[in-house]
């Protein structure tokens, strides 16, 4: 075999006919519980390392078919990561750089893919994969982002794709098979209780609201799986059915976190310990108060906004005997970090929101309460108001009249000199329209602990790009049957006495609507709608 040598100071290796070495990185972090590294899973690892067991990555070629692989892409040597034993673990979890070496195959051409195989015990998170200097092309990235588990786990191969988008007709032939697997690994095949490692985005109905096990008293019927009520849908778990009700999903014991959520879209180790600190305060703020409830006419309220500054303001102060560093040797590194604060050496102290860090009552006024709701959760839902009054689309026959009754003249007040039919037609009248959404569901809502009105409310989008709330109605269904429709009432901004506190009032009534709206239509039910036209 013919040798070429290389020209002094250039990256290639030696070249042999068409082959070469060519280097690469592989970015990932292992495997950790919260901030520390599982030592046992590292342990295990490091000794497979030794019998030559580690992780392989093999790429495949985006452009060369191989007729002994059904025509799918070329694939390359297999090529591992190196210097694992070797490499010290940092003690806080963090990401860790490996070189690999591939054998490059001249015929090989440009990979827009490559196989991954984890031989260890454990799993890591795969975040990048970069090769450099690839013969005709150049350097070529794959941002990853996936946790990868030991190869025992899958009955499958995990292929990376290379962050080019194609259209499916557009998608190389010699990757094509590649993405259609990859596709039905994700949908799963509807079958067996789902685990950490299964990577399946499946749907199932609301099965599990009940425990018939327990009791009659205890089920539940299912939401969704009817012709006529086919949502709400949830994701698949495949637990197993209760003893009592085969229709019905077993649920979880109390207070579990091993819920089945696809690995790649948990919590990062960092958000997961915010997430336990801050139910540790959210926790402690209901016992704390159950204890002063001895003596406490109003359990669980709050009785002024005293209270709920206190939950800023308030927690823990630490006596001088115990020290942060006796606290940092028993809590997780994030966790520890958010549960104490270096304000005066609180525990368990919420942050305080930025809104009320300078003035404690600019929730108050009517400028935050147009940016929160453009800034806030459910700002899709605002929008143009192209007819006045605002009219509804709630069944005459069966709902009567829902024209709204604010008038012009209580809103043109405050519309800056502009009046309404001019607002319109320079598009600066918004509405958040929440009357019909909650009208049919009153009576019931009502009919139990929980009080609330239908609430319209009406912007003026300033010359600042603001929204300035004009007007707000509050409607209840008629007293003598929904059929004689609504009644309603309107209120305008106010600052001072009875008026002004009613206007808070009704500004809270909009914002309760807005939320709830928010949490069980736009997030709950559409999510689960992009959840079954995705799968599907």
């Amino acid at each position: 075999m013919e040798v070429i040598c290389c020209q002094p100071k250039t990256k290639a290796k030696c070249i042999t006919e068409g082959r070469r070495k060519i280097k690469g990185k592989v970015v990932l972090m292992k495997k950790n519980v919260l901030d520390f590294d599982d030592i046992k899973a590292s342990c295990l690892d490091r000794f497979r390392e030794l019998f030559g067991k580690g992780i392989s990555i093999q790429l495949i070629s985006a452009v060369h078919r191989d007729p002994a692989n059904d025509l799918l892409g070329k694939l390359g040597k297999v090529a591992h990561l190196e210097k694992w034993v070797t490499r010290i673990t940092p003690i806080t979890a963090g990401e860790i750089e490996f070189d690999i070496n591939f054998d490059w195959d001249e015929s090989l051409g440009v990979p827009g893919a490559f196989i991954i195989r984890n031989h260890h015990h454990s799993q890591f998170y795969l975040k990048t994969v970069t090769i450099e200097d690839v013969p005709g092309h150049g350097r070529e990235h794959f941002v990853c982002n996936s946790w990868v588990y030991p190869t025992h786990r899958y009955k499958y191969d995990r292929v990376f794709f290379s962050n080019k988008t194609y259209l499916p007709c557009q998608t190389p032939d010699t990757l094509r098979k590649y993405r259609e697997e990859e596709l039905i690994n994700l949908r799963g095949d509807g079958k067996g209780e789902l685990k950490e490692w299964d990577r399946v985005y499946d749907y199932a109905y609301y099965n599990d609201l009940g425990s018939p096990d327990k009791g009659k008293e205890h089920g539940r019927p299912v939401l969704g799986g009817t012709k006529e009520y086919p949502y709400p849908r949830r994701g698949r778990t495949g637990r197993k059915p209760t003893k009592k009700d085969p229709n019905s999903e077993s649920r979880l014991p109390l207070l579990s976190l091993n819920i089945y959520v696809p690995r790649d879209e948990r919590f990062s180790h960092l958000k997961f310990s915010d997430f336990l600190a801050y139910a540790l305060k959210s926790l402690v703020q209901v016992l704390v108060p159950e204890f002063k409830s001895l003596c406490d006419k109003t359990i669980n309220e709050f009785d002024s906004f005293e209270d709920v500054l206190n939950l800023y303001e308030g927690s823990i102060r630490l006596p001088s005997a115990i020290t942060t560093k006796k606290l940092r040797n028993c809590i997780p590194g994030e966790m520890f970090k958010e549960l104490v604060r270096n304000d005066g050496e609180r525990f368990l102290k919420f942050p305080k929101p930025d809104v009320i860090k300078e003035d404690k009552s600019a929730w108050r006024t009517d400028e935050e309460f147009g940016r929160e709701m453009l800034a806030g959760v459910n700002p899709v839902i605002i929008s143009r108001l192209r007819e006045f009054p605002p009219t509804s689309k709630l069944d005459t026959r069966e709902f009567g009249n829902h024209t709204s009754t604010i008038t012009k003249e209580q809103i043109e007040e405050n519309m800056n000199g502009l009046k309404v039919d001019q607002a319109i037609r320079s598009n600066r009248l918004f509405i958040l329209d929440h009357h019909d959404a909650l009208m049919p569901y009153l009576t019931k809502i009502n009919s139990t602990t929980t009080k609330t009105y239908a609430t319209r409310t009406v912007l003026l989008l300033q010359d600042d790009g603001t929204l300035k709330p004009l007007a707000i109605e509050l409607s209840l269904p008629h007293p003598q049957g929904q059929r004689h429709g609504a009644v309603s009432k309107v209120f305008t901004p106010a600052e001072y006495g009875v008026e002004g506190s009613v206007w808070q009032l009704a500004k809270a009534y909009a914002a309760v609507n807005d939320s709830g709206y928010h949490q069980l239509i736009s997030h709950w039910y559409d999510s689960r709608m992009r959840l079954y036209s995705s799968t599907r």
